[in-house]
């Protein structure tokens, strides 16, 4: 008897070279099949562009297909990202709200590409080849650093020349979290809060966060993934009963061959947590 997609792998967390993955969506979903995946989210950053390639590969394969988004927002001065699921791509304010995202990424690569250039790196020439990418991102810069020999691992340039307090680190201007929550809402989706555990924050902090995310419309806590620490995972979990949010599943894919983002990873919800399929209505 053939699995239902809620019985099989699940991975609501992906990314195609629509944004910053490597592979086309068509070929993200041949890997998620090869890998026994029965439920797919694309979220690429801020762009629901690779949805209708995946929708098709998804039926070809037989993999249940759910059309996502990351969003950017910002909270406190503080980078948050929201995966919106089971969303219209074609919602014409969540396509304005899109649009508004892509235009930032655009200014942000180019602004990090002449603080790039002034600490002596080819940082135009990085910044050019970044802004070919229809959603141009930070790793699109990293991947160009170790291609150019100055980082070892697209890791080590994130660290050396990216992040906070580095010499080609530059803030994004992202609307409010709230704002990203609405427009999923609107759009027909499903507001969930992406890798909690990565927020700079202290656990009060991280409360509040949730407190302000359920508030606004969000409906579920990324849970379940690669990487997480037990202790992280309890305390998510504690934090996903407590504000009622349903559990969420997903591997953050971005290309093959990182060990510790694979896709389609088998996991389970912890105890007395909601799936997030119910939310979606699977």
């Amino acid at each position: 008897m053939t699995q239902s997609p809620v019985q099989s792998r699940v991975d609501l967390h992906t990314h195609s070279h629509c944004s910053d993955g490597v592979l086309a969506p068509a070929a993200l979903v041949a890997l998620a099949a090869q890998r026994a995946v029965g439920l797919l989210a694309l979220t690429d950053h801020d762009t629901a562009a690779g949805c209708e390639e995946a929708r098709a590969a998804c039926l070809a394969h037989g993999v249940a297909f759910v059309p996502g988004v990351e969003l950017s927002s910002v909270w406190r001065e503080r980078e948050i990202h929201v995966v919106g699921l089971a969303l219209d791509p074609a919602h014409a304010p969540f396509g304005a709200h899109c649009a508004l995202l892509l235009a930032l990424r655009r200014q942000r690569v180019a602004a990090i590409g002449e603080r790039l250039q002034r600490a002596g790196l080819p940082g135009t020439q990085l910044a050019q080849e970044a802004l070919a990418s229809p959603a141009p991102t930070r790793a699109h810069l990293a991947r160009g650093l170790v291609a150019s020999g100055i980082a070892d691992s697209v890791q080590q340039a994130f660290d050396r020349w990216l992040r906070r307090g580095r010499p080609g680190h530059v803030a994004a201007p992202w609307p409010p979290l709230a704002v990203a929550v609405r427009c999923i809402v609107q759009a027909g989706g499903v507001a969930v809060l992406a890798h909690p555990q990565r927020y700079r924050v202290s656990s009060g902090g991280l409360s509040e966060l949730l407190a302000e995310f359920k508030a606004a419309g969000g409906a579920g806590l990324e849970v379940s993934l690669p990487g997480m620490a037990p202790h992280d995972a309890d305390r998510l979990a504690t934090l996903a009963r407590r504000y009622e949010l349903a559990g969420s599943i997903g591997s953050d894919f971005h290309e093959p061959g990182v060990p510790w983002r694979p896709l389609g990873r088998f996991a389970k919800l912890p105890d007395r947590i909601t799936p997030i399929m119910e939310c979606l209505g699977l």
